[in-house]
């Protein structure tokens, strides 16, 4: 069975370059519009030449989504968008007929976002008629019914294996707009669902705060426990959720996937790999519904993250000397000896580190203070201006 395709997100050039290095075979992305993430950072057209020169060297598949609710006025905007992205990209992420039959127009590879809620064979066999090159099925499938829709229809097959989740089916959900006037189905969400909530009486305006007042706020899906089910099913492609996430993220979720994808691990290498997912960004983590329906287990009791370790912003590189392995750093918060430190770059990509020693005006220190320029060994090459951070518990 051939290995299936580990899928990246990426909202600028910075994940990118990480998001290659920790072993991604694809990434995904936006524009700044017509995206289901308008909040990322996201790419412009002219960007997509330097896009294929970063993955070209390493065969990195380049997957542009497309895949916001298109009203008339903007067909035009969209079908300019496609001409210039023809032949930059490896296939279009959308679901609005529109995108889809101008994608046919201009024979341009496209796959069928989530947002089309693909449950089933048949709806299956209409995308696939219309040229669809893959489905990324609807969140909402349990294993056994994805294993038949690819039985039954040998259509490649998609699936998110990793990230949030949302409570509306297949994120097609009302409440930031109602609340906020910013549209999900615009990729303008701005995570309502996440908040704690209260319960209100309406005659006397009396007031509960229920157990888990976050009843909304679904945990991230985790596949790794079973991940070797998941590899035996058929799928072509394991998608990251993530466009909005941070490098420290990107890194390390990519990082285990592609080691869970490339062997059988081991129920030890399994708790280690579990314990790095969870010093990144986390709500809890949930099997979403491949092994059934979630229940009342599946919902979140925090409100940001659950992530055991943090990353506090110390400083830039101000200068590195390769022939020492030494980087200077103008400090804006203290740091101290024995820290575990990542530096992040655009073309750095993230690099891990633990200061071993620090100077200051050429004197040895155990710690460094606010405003103090230091000097500390770091063995891989690291660039001018790249952001360093202290890596911490929570």
């Amino acid at each position: 069975m051939e290995k299936p395709e580990l899928l990246a997100p990426v909202g600028n050039f910075t994940n990118l370059k990480i998001a290659i290095d920790a072993g991604a075979d694809a990434v995904y992305f936006g524009l700044k519009d017509f995206s289901l993430r308008a909040n990322a950072e996201n790419f412009t057209i002219n960007d997509l030449d330097k896009i294929n020169e970063i993955c070209k060297p390493k065969k990195i598949k380049k997957y542009l989504t497309l895949n916001s609710i298109i009203y008339n006025e903007e067909i035009p905007e969209v079908e300019k968008i496609l001409k210039k992205i023809k032949g930059k990209v490896d296939a279009v992420i959308c679901w609005d007929m529109a995108v889809i039959n101008l994608c046919r127009k201009y024979k341009i590879p496209f796959h069928v976002s989530t947002q089309a809620s693909v449950s089933n064979y048949e709806s299956a066999k209409f995308f696939k008629k219309l040229g669809a090159e893959r489905i990324v099925f609807a969140r909402e499938l349990n294993l056994k019914q994805i294993k038949e829709i690819i039985k039954k229809t040998k259509i490649k097959a998609e699936v998110f294996v990793h990230g949030a989740m949302c409570i509306s089916v297949s994120g097609r959900c009302l409440m930031s707009q109602f609340l906020f006037g910013k549209s999900a189905n615009r990729g303008e969400c701005i995570h309502p669902c996440r908040r704690s909530y209260i319960v209100k009486d309406t005659q006397e305006g009396k007031e509960m705060k229920i157990e888990n007042s976050h009843v909304l706020s679904a945990k991230d899906l985790c596949t790794l426990p079973f991940i070797e089910k998941l590899k035996s099913a058929g799928i072509t492609s394991f998608k990251i959720e993530g466009r909005n996430r941070d490098p420290r993220y990107i890194d390390t979720v990519v990082r285990v996937y592609r080691k869970a994808l490339d062997k059988k691990l081991s129920d030890a290498e399994l708790k280690k790999l579990t314990e790095e997912l969870n010093s990144v960004y986390n709500k809890g983590f949930s099997s979403g519904f491949y092994l059934g329906s979630p229940t009342s287990d599946d919902f979140s009791k925090v409100e940001h993250s659950s992530a055991t370790k943090r990353k506090t912003f110390i400083g830039k590189i101000l200068h590195y000397y390769p022939k020492m392995n030494v980087a200077t750093i103008k400090i804006s918060s203290p740091v101290k000896i024995n820290e575990k430190i990542c530096i992040i770059g655009q073309t750095t990509g993230i690099v891990y580190s633990e200061i071993k020693s620090i100077e200051v005006n050429k004197k040895s220190v155990s710690k460094a203070n606010k405003g103090d320029e230091i000097g500390i060994k770091i063995n891989s090459l690291v660039r001018k201006n790249d952001e360093v951070y202290a890596v911490r518990e929570n």
